[in-house]
């Protein structure tokens, strides 16, 4: 019953970090998109986004992360066998990648809040995506274990990537149609 309790609590934990990571370089995109807009809109913008960042990042993102990860280590304690599976040392790898980006993204935070990040709002919708793949693998690998084959998980990443790209590109030729449309 312990090992249930566990795994509901971890689930909670992915869904909350998850959450957080979509919506904080979210603000990050606003956050440079509003350096384009005149006064008094930029000053009034930019401080809210870089509040919003910093309060998400500090009470739901990071507890969302240390929720999940303590969660996985007392499943790993109930079960230690678990981790002798390939398809967890796996999934590990891509949780590896999760927590990485998590960093990198608190790292590209610090870097708002000095003033000296020199980001678009192109390159972080890009870096947007990047928890998109590497959650697609984790749910493939958690959900399916052994019976994933390697090259099913890489052809659906390959897929989920290939229709991101197709999607920005899209996106990207409405955006450029829309402001030449505007006066």
């Amino acid at each position: 019953m312990l090992y249930l309790w566990f795994k509901a609590f971890h689930i909670i934990g992915i869904v909350v970090w998850f959450s957080g990571l979509f919506y904080l370089v979210r603000l990050f995109v606003y956050y440079a998109e509003a350096n384009l807009q005149p006064e008094p809109a930029r000053g009034i913008l930019q401080p809210q986004y870089r509040l919003m960042a910093q309060r998400l990042y500090n009470l739901i993102t990071t507890p969302g992360m240390i929720l999940t990860l303590a969660m996985a280590i007392a499943l790993l304690q109930v079960d230690p066998t678990l981790i002798q599976s390939p398809w967890l040392q796996c999934k590990l790898v891509f949780v590896i990648g999760v927590v990485a980006y998590h960093f990198y993204c608190g790292y590209l935070l610090k870097q708002i809040e000095k003033g000296q990040s020199d980001w678009n709002g192109q390159q972080f919708r890009i870096l947007n995506e990047v928890p998109t793949i590497l959650l697609i693998a984790i749910a493939l690998l958690a959900v399916f274990k052994q019976t994933l084959p390697l090259n099913t998980l890489l052809g659906t990443l390959g897929i989920a990537i290939s229709a991101i790209a197709i999607i920005f590109w899209l996106y990207a030729k409405q955006r450029q149609r829309l402001s030449q449309q505007t006066p």
